[in-house]
């Protein structure tokens, strides 16, 4: 009496296998791979603060946003929707906020790097901080090796609506970045900056020194 022949591994045409047992191990595999690395307390607290309506519960929301690891000092607050990534399981205890700062609704900050910012910092709606790029791959794929910098925003900063702030750029104290400017360079300090790449506008007014007199910006 012949035997039962053994059940064939079959592939589809990819040359994945079908069957059951091999389809569950590569999926199981690849949620290790890819859930191990989430924060959950973070994931948690990010998605509870953007459950609360806006402009409602802005503190309730800028407790939760703390309690997920972000770093505001008091008197700062988030004042509607934040979408918030990054790499790894410490995105948000790479954000740092100073003193009475103001974040707008549906901002999006990629904290894949550190993001410092001062005292008294305002972001308008839906602006972009963005702290990973590519290096730049060969002609077969442009994206090359994911990189990360850090971005830094000085004290008093005003970013206006839907600008965008890239990997690497430091903006220093009292500087105001106009809506929908893409800030890819260093930006000095008590300067308007504007366009796509943002350029210097003009000086704005300096804090006046001890002797009375204007710093230079």
């Amino acid at each position: 009496m012949a035997a039962n022949p053994k059940p064939q591994r079959t592939a589809d045409v990819s040359g994945t296998p079908t069957d059951a047992s091999t389809v569950l191990g590569i999926v199981a595999q690849r949620l290790h791979s890819e859930l191990h690395n989430i924060n959950w307390r973070t994931s948690l607290f990010v998605a509870l603060a953007n459950c609360v309506p806006a402009p409602a519960g802005i503190r309730l929301r800028t407790q939760l946003l703390r309690a997920a690891g972000m770093r505001m000092g008091t008197g700062s607050a988030v004042g509607g929707r934040l979408r918030l990534v990054g790499e790894g399981r410490a995105r948000a205890s790479r954000v740092t906020m100073g003193r009475n700062c103001w974040i707008n609704d549906s901002c999006s900050i990629d904290a894949s790097d550190t993001i410092t910012m001062g005292d008294g910092v305002a972001f308008g709606h839906e602006v972009m901080l963005i702290t990973s790029t590519h290096e730049i791959g060969p002609h077969q794929y442009r994206a090359g090796k994911d990189t990360t910098q850090p971005i830094t925003i000085g004290d008093g900063v005003w970013i206006g609506a839907r600008a965008v702030v890239l990997p690497g750029v430091t903006i220093g104290n009292g500087s105001i970045v106009a809506a929908g400017a893409v800030v890819n360079r260093p930006v000095g300090s008590n300067v308007l900056v504007a366009g796509v790449p943002a350029r210097f506008v003009k000086h704005l007014d300096a804090p006046a020194s001890a002797s009375g007199v204007q710093s230079s910006a």
